[in-house]
């Protein structure tokens, strides 16, 4: 189903308080959705309210640690209580870092999977069943295309966004069955100039995928494109689906073209 009018509706976008998360609710905001904004720094999110506002839009303020279930369900009843329901979900809260398997650190590993991942979850868990109650919803999984294709000292952050795409495939299928009337649309991003990459990050990244960078206004236009269509996946830039093809067909001539891409 697709959306193409947000007036009236009520959205809660995790990640929100810089990158691809402020520009997704300030989109919201802008097309005449009540904005739920969630994500650690309350002060980042205070400053993303007070532009709805200006606005003319609607915003609460709601911190919270994705990684933690107990937080996730406090700020899911408080979104629901505040708006009286949550029509669109975006899970977009997430953070990478660029390491060998060998260098990484353990506890850094597994705190990115909780975050990536299981933030992920336990907000679809939380707010879904209202959705279905309501036979109306819509899921936006903001992965990676990490998610489809891994690269070179990315082993952790391509395994969270692997578990995205396993959760949201399995997911859609699910609610297309029951006809439940939620959407989930999956988005694997390619490079995007945000600040989710660090100096360090950046110090090491090839110049080839430094001059392929993208900007986030670029893939919110095609995100809200593709829920006014009910796609049920976008990768931004189009061209980089290519490579799952590629993957499917030729395993070990795409692995080349990694290792090639990423050289330093």
């Amino acid at each position: 189903m697709g959306l193409e009018s947000y007036r009236g509706l009520a959205a809660l976008v995790t990640g929100a308080s810089s990158g691809i998360g402020r520009e997704i609710a300030l989109r919201l905001a802008k097309e005449g959705a009540r904005v739920a904004l969630v994500a650690r720094r309350e002060a980042e999110l205070e400053a993303v309210a007070e532009e709805i506002r200006a606005l003319s839009g609607e915003a609460i303020v709601l911190p919270c640690d994705v990684a933690e279930s107990g937080q996730v369900a406090e700020v899911a009843r408080r979104a629901v209580e505040a708006f009286g329901s949550i029509d669109i979900l975006v899970n977009n809260a997430g953070y990478g870092g660029q390491a060998s398997f060998l260098d990484w650190d353990l506890e850094d590993m597994e705190r990115m999977m909780r975050v990536n991942y299981f933030g992920t979850l336990y907000f679809t868990k939380a707010l879904l069943p209202q959705m279905v109650e309501r036979k109306r919803g819509w899921l936006v999984f903001v992965s990676s295309v990490s998610g489809r294709i891994a690269s070179p000292e990315k082993s952790a952050y391509a395994a969270t966004k692997f578990a995205m795409t396993g959760l949201a495939e399995g997911l859609s299928l699910d609610l297309e069955i029951a006809q439940t009337g939620v959407n989930l649309l999956t988005v694997y991003p390619g490079v995007v100039r945000t600040p989710f990459f660090s100096a360090q990050m950046l110090k090491g990244m090839s110049e080839k995928t430094k001059n392929s960078m993208v900007e986030p206004e670029g893939l919110v236009d095609a995100i809200f494109v593709a829920l006014a269509k009910g796609k049920r996946e976008l990768t931004f830039p189009g061209g980089l689906s290519a490579g799952y093809v590629v993957k499917a067909l030729a395993p070990e001539f795409l692995r080349k073209q990694v290792l090639r891409v990423t050289k330093k």
